[in-house]
């Protein structure tokens, strides 16, 4: 679809089967920085990021491109932080079906207070089905950041909601890359470190490259396509040192 929004510059790309990449740039951040959602079109759509509140009107019309804002029943994310849940209010209202979908601990200790509606708690491992797309939630405290954080994986297009994992800097990204992302990630996180690090990082990493992805749906910079595993591994490797 490309861009839907000249002013603001957002643009609307199928990455994956059925699963579309929402961008909008912010010059003003690290001389550009995209902030991306990941919308899966099923029979029971899911919006993977909330995106900003001072962004919702941008996200919610590109949504509305792909597919009408009322059918969404799910809204998830990694972590409660601004970027990942802070319009989370703004789209259980505009969509009265849906819920919030989040681990566990995110419910204990944020979300089941945050959120206007209750939210549908998933358990490490535990499957959404959405009607031909199926997504794993998955636990991964402290990774990329947040005690409550996890990521979910999409089962049959084998695509990685990765949230911050392999941020990228820049504002005008390729939608889907297949070059290297690890090393602009790398050279961000040098200046600006973001990824938590602790004992279990490494196991968290291996779980991840256990369900093998092929797409990285990356929330700044361009979603990825390749060997997930290996990519997963590479990060892993270097986290280590």
């Amino acid at each position: 679809m490309g861009v839907i929004n000249a002013r603001s510059g957002t643009r609307v790309d199928e990455i994956a089967d059925g699963i579309y990449r929402i961008s909008t740039p912010l010059a003003a951040i690290a001389g550009g920085f995209t902030f991306n959602q990941y919308l899966i079109v099923d029979d029971s759509p899911l919006l993977f990021h909330t995106g900003l509140r001072n962004l919702f009107d941008v996200t919610r019309a590109a949504v509305a491109s792909v597919i009408p804002v009322e059918r969404l029943r799910y809204i998830s994310f990694s972590h409660v932080e601004a970027d990942e849940c802070g319009s989370l209010n703004q789209w259980l209202s505009a969509a009265p079906r849906a819920v919030a979908a989040c681990g566990q601990i995110a419910a204990l200790t944020s979300v089941r207070d945050l959120a206007d509606r209750e939210p549908r708690v998933l358990a490490d491992g535990e499957r959404l089905e959405l009607g031909a797309h199926r997504v794993e939630w998955l636990d991964t405290p402290h990774l990329p950041h947040g005690w409550e954080s996890g990521l979910m994986m999409e089962e049959r297009t084998r695509t990685l909601l990765c949230s911050d994992l392999f941020t990228q800097p820049g504002g005008q990204p390729e939608p889907l890359t297949e070059a290297d992302i690890l090393g602009p990630s790398e050279a961000l996180r040098s200046k600006l470190d973001y990824c938590a690090k602790g004992s279990n990082t490494a196991a968290l990493l291996e779980k991840l490259a256990a369900s093998n992805p092929a797409t990285m749906a990356c929330m700044h910079g361009s979603a990825w396509r390749g060997d997930g595993a290996a990519l997963l591994r590479a990060l892993s490797e270097i986290l280590s040192r």
